[in-house]
């Protein structure tokens, strides 16, 4: 790893999203896919503290670009199987690179 790549410090794209009763909860946006004319967002909630993170039992939470009122938001897919073919798509996507990222290190990949 060059001198450059080390100092490259890692900056998550973190969103506040507000849920229909009003709770508010950070995400860390993992990936964002275009398909079939639409936007989608792959996200997990997000921990300032490592440790929080690795002992969560949280999900991948997959949301859908809409507009609203003229503004573009993130929105909860109503369509089972519309959220179930975007959601295993991006676990495929996500699954490949982190395997990547993991044999570049020189980790071992099951």
């Amino acid at each position: 790893m060059s001198e450059n790549q080390e100092n490259l410090e890692y900056t998550p794209d973190i969103y506040t999203l507000v849920d229909e009763e009003g709770n508010e909860q950070a995400f860390e946006l993992l990936d964002v896919m275009e398909l079939d004319d639409n936007t989608y967002f792959a996200l997990i909630p997000y921990f300032e503290n490592p440790e929080d993170a690795l002992n969560s039992d949280a999900d991948l939470v997959v949301l859908k670009s809409e507009m609203v009122d003229g503004e573009e938001m993130m929105a909860t897919i109503n369509d089972d199987e519309e959220y179930d073919r975007v959601g295993n798509i991006f676990l495929e996507k996500l699954a490949n690179m982190y395997e990547d990222e993991m044999e570049e290190l020189g980790l071992e990949v099951e």
